[in-house]
């Protein structure tokens, strides 16, 4: 009898394409991922998951996993740059999650990235082991065969399959080799990121507080802002701190550099920040903000993109790594259509854009606004723009609530038992 199981190739083993991979395994497809990294291991710090990404994390059962890695964020906090006085809050925490059916959470990127991994490898588990081939540059794709396109890598190996999905970033080669754009934005700014170990904090009485509970605080100010909250069962204060990008980040993305070159963008705000920033270690990371402009179609034939290769975007929502988790859900969906004969794989994957790109570009453009909002200069905007928060008005044209009812999918049920 002949094998009628789906063969889906996946470009990139960060949070979105294991996501896709875990998500493909659990219904049933053959998948391999492909990841340049000559080993698997996230990099960076603390991470985001809004209740439309955790909703899916914990369908793939992951509940047991999350409890001992994640916290549950109670509340996100808007501050003014030099007092630190409170501007406006969103209550999360038990509320958020009788609401969207699932919790707001605080995490380390590496944490998340483990827990996908396993999900998707693991030898126990609903259907076949994801394989996955580090070392793996990918230069372009073959689609001789348009039902059957291979992904190609720089040492001559091919790897054929029924569907090819571009995980791979912003900088994405399968969005470049099928065709889609290459632009890429400038932000003007760049992201200061680093973890600072709780035990310098928690007996500073001017950074204690941080650990009353988990919040995410935000300092709002001119031509930059600065996020934190705890981590890892609050050892850890995530710090990601953005500021008008250097010559030095903007040429190479990324860079480390003097932690004193952070700390004097910030010099003369809130003495509590202040006092935090000098507990970081001498060194941090830098990196560059970009992003690109709200495109679709996200699939040619057999050929699809997912996260930041399809629809990138700054960070002022805290939405990247969860737009991508939820794109894995749906691909998913409409891939198992395809595999029971509902429909072709081009119609599933045209399907997956129809239901993802609207709502992705909804966040791209409101996080580009967000920019403008959070960097405003004292002065009449600015107190505008505080009164209205005080106010509880939205930040933005689209609500929290909109983006954390997240895309709704078919079927709700768990994909995976816990346990």
């Amino acid at each position: 009898m002949p094998d009628t199981t789906t063969d889906i190739v996946i470009v990139g083993a960060g949070i979105g394409g294991l996501a896709a991979a875990a998500t493909l395994r659990a219904r049933g497809m053959r998948v391999t991922v492909l990841e340049q990294a000559d080993r698997l291991g996230e990099i960076g710090a603390g991470l985001q998951i809004g209740p439309n990404a955790s909703r899916v994390l914990y369908r793939l059962g992951l509940s047991d996993g999350l409890a001992g890695c994640a916290l549950h964020a109670q509340e996100s906090v808007r501050r003014r740059w030099s007092t630190g006085e409170i501007l406006t809050k969103t209550t999360l925490g038990a509320g958020a999650t009788a609401k969207f059916g699932a919790p707001y959470l605080h995490l380390h990127r590496a944490d998340l990235h483990k827990l996908l991994l396993d999900a998707a490898t693991a030898p126990a588990g609903a259907g076949e082991p994801v394989r996955v081939e580090v070392a793996s540059h990918v230069t372009g794709i073959d689609d001789s065969d348009p039902t059957r396109p291979a992904v190609l890598t720089h040492d001559g190996r091919t790897f054929p399959g029924d569907v090819i999905i571009g995980a791979d970033g912003i900088n994405s080669r399968i969005r470049r080799a099928s065709g889609g754009p290459t632009a890429i934005v400038d932000s003007g700014d760049m992201a200061y990121r680093t973890l600072i170990p709780a035990d310098r904090a928690r007996e500073d009485e001017a950074t204690r507080w941080l650990f009353d509970w988990p919040a995410a605080n935000f300092w709002l100010g001119d031509n930059r802002h600065v996020v934190v909250y705890p981590v890892r069962d609050m050892q850890y204060v995530n710090v990601v701190a953005v500021v008008p990008i250097t010559d030095q980040v903007r040429s190479t993305a990324k860079a480390e550099v003097p932690a004193e070159e952070m700390r004097q963008h910030y010099e003369g705000w809130d003495p509590r920040l202040t006092r935090l920033l000098g507990y970081s270690d001498d060194r941090v990371m830098a990196w560059a903000l970009n992003y690109q402009e709200p495109f679709t179609p996200w699939s040619t034939g057999h050929v699809a993109l997912l996260g930041d290769a399809c629809h990138s975007m700054l960070p002022y929502f805290s939405q990247g790594a969860s737009q991508a988790i939820e794109d894995a859900a749906v691909i998913a969906e409409e891939l198992a259509k395809a595999e029971r004969g509902l429909q072709s794989i081009p119609s599933a994957l045209s399907a997956y854009t129809e239901r993802r790109a609207e709502r992705a570009a909804a966040v791209q453009r409101g996080a580009v606004g967000n920019r403008a909002l959070f960097h405003l200069p004292d002065g009449p905007e600015q107190r505008r723009r505080d009164e209205r928060f005080r106010e509880h008005h939205k930040e933005s044209d689209i609500s929290f609530d909109w983006i954390y009812a997240g895309t709704p999918l078919d079927d709700e049920t768990p994909l995976v038992t816990a346990g």
